[in-house]
């Protein structure tokens, strides 16, 4: 019977793996390496080795709404997109409310994670930590590894011929604190990812030319979007992804590229996706079209070599002068605490179960949490991640059988083209609330909409048309909280509430998923009349 749990890392995964193990009447010890929890979230001038680390500017891409814990709104005064010192804040506030810090050893590094003696009957760890550099051996009944994936940077230098002869600078992203390095400077950033797009956008202030060099374009996307409400909350709803997964591949393409054109047309920008079959993560940023448009930022292909001081594009023998180089090439992950075999890591992959069993294990007391790209907030998917993990581990849920487990392991890595919905262009990566649903029904959290239409109509129709809060995974099932209903009822309030701060008479407070469903008939109107 599980009882003690140990968990490694105090970020977001680790915040709700502990809050997760609490309710479930289990014993967690979280051992973080820094001296404060948060995570990705807490900004240091320093970078950490084994930590995330992020720039002083940043803000979430995930609105509060769409990225709070499921019995926990923040505070309704906050913004809706939210600067990192205001999700540090909110993590903060989180941890005290349920009193998760007296389970958290600070300054306390994992140095190895093996299997018990006695793993094969009673499947417990051997954790080895370090504090104060003393080292500590404990036996813990099941392990949580809450480490995430954007500490170990992946630049992989070999692919840009003659970057070694480059006299200029050049580092990863992760080591970008400031825009004033750039102060007066010709600037290269590889990479289209959101970070490489915030570097660039910040260094375009205070640089003499910023260039962007992407060979797979993307999707840019603001994060005000239809009537000036938050993206997601527009896009991320039951009754959109329902749309999206029963609809043939190439007309949701269609949809997508349409959608994310009526901003601006991206091939005259530069950045129209190279291959559309396959979703990549959109790049939400609001400035980029304004500073294309005005020059301040060149959207330039594949670097195909660098010289001492300048780089050539692909398909170009012209020299572009450069003095800065930023590799946004994202991020490789390992676990080096844990033994190959419990863990093996090939092309960026980890042969996981639902991202976060292994199949092989006799015993299923070893988790990974938060290894998975999801195109939502992290949140929501790290705490039914937790919510059912330990329920696992406690005997209350069962996994399939090994060889469905790794059927279904392989199915994913093959990423094949799917017929209908979505396909997305890495493994990790995984469309939101179908994932989020399926982790839901396997501890009985997850809605069920028609039966609410018959008990609370009301409240049906705010979970099918409305944004897919977290909260209503907290109607129903372990964990239930009485305040899911109210908390779904007055998510809008609480999104206009840090905005509305003129109010006239005329405001309008017309339902924005009703306007969502007038487009979309007026959408199948355009499609049914193209055919004609």
């Amino acid at each position: 019977m599980v009882k003690t749990v140990a968990i490694v890392g105090a970020g977001v995964s680790g915040l709700a793996s502990i809050k997760s193990c609490l309710e479930e009447g289990l014993e967690p010890t979280c051992f973080e390496k820094s001296d404060d929890l948060g995570g990705l979230w807490r900004f240091t001038e320093h970078i950490e080795d084994g930590k995330p680390s992020l720039y002083k500017s940043v803000v979430s891409n995930a609105c509060k709404e769409m990225s709070a814990f499921s019995d926990f709104p923040y505070p309704e005064d906050f913004p809706n997109y939210l600067p990192n010192a205001k999700i540090f804040e909110y993590l903060k506030l989180y941890a005290k409310h349920f009193d998760l810090v007296k389970h958290i050893q600070f300054k306390t590094a994992v140095v190895s994670i093996k299997k018990h003696l006695d793993f094969s009957t009673t499947g417990q760890w051997n954790v080895v930590t370090e504090s104060n550099g003393k080292q500590e051996s404990s036996v813990f009944d099941a392990v949580m590894v809450c480490t995430g994936y954007l500490s170990e940077p992946f630049l992989p230098l070999e692919t840009f011929p003659g970057i070694k002869r480059f006299k200029g600078s050049y580092f990863h992203s992760r080591f970008y604190k400031h825009p004033h390095i750039f102060q007066g400077k010709r600037v290269l950033v590889v990479g289209m990812g959101n970070s490489g797009v915030d570097i660039a956008v910040e260094a375009s202030h205070v640089a003499e030319k910023v260039m962007i060099s992407t060979s797979r374009g993307a999707w840019a996307m603001s994060r005000v979007f239809d009537n000036g409400y938050p993206w997601d909350m527009v896009f991320l709803t039951r009754f959109m992804a329902l749309v999206r997964n029963s609809l043939p591949g190439p007309i949701v393409r269609w949809m997508i590229a349409n959608r994310m054109s009526q901003w601006f047309d991206h091939a005259n920008y530069g950045l129209i996706p190279e291959d559309r079959r396959v979703l990549r993560e959109p790049v939400l940023n609001d400035d980029l079209p304004s500073h294309i448009i005005t020059g301040k930022i060149t959207i330039r292909p594949k670097v195909q070599q660098f010289r001492e001081n300048s780089v050539i594009f692909q398909n170009s023998s012209e020299e572009e002068p450069i003095d800065i180089v930023v590799f946004a090439t994202g991020y490789t992950f390992s676990f080096p605490f844990l033994e190959e075999s419990l863990l093996k890591v090939e092309n960026r992959q980890a042969s996981l179960y639902k991202y976060i069993f292994n199949p092989h294990l006799k015993n299923p007391t070893l988790a990974i949490i938060g290894l998975i790209k999801p195109f939502c907030a992290v949140m929501p998917v790290v705490e039914l991640q937790g919510r059912w993990v330990t329920r696992v581990f406690k005997g209350l849920c069962q996994l399939p059988p090994v060889s469905t487990m790794i059927q279904e392991i392989n199915e994913k890595k093959q990423n094949k083209i799917h017929w209908f919905g979505v396909t997305f262009d890495e493994v990790l990566k995984t469309e939101c609330l179908e994932y989020v649903d399926s982790i839901a029904s396997f501890i009985g959290a997850k809605p069920n909409v028609l039966a609410l239409f018959f008990r609370d109509p009301k409240l049906a129709l705010k979970i099918f048309f409305g944004p897919c809060t977290n909260y209503q995974y907290r109607l129903t099932g372990p964990g239930k909280w009485d305040g899911a209903r109210n908390a779904i009822l007055t998510q809008w309030d609480r999104t206009l509430k840090p905005t509305r701060t003129r109010v006239i008479e005329d405001s309008s407070t017309f339902c924005p998923y009703l306007l969502k469903i007038f487009g979309l008939f007026a959408l199948f109107a355009a499609i049914f009349l193209g055919f004609q």
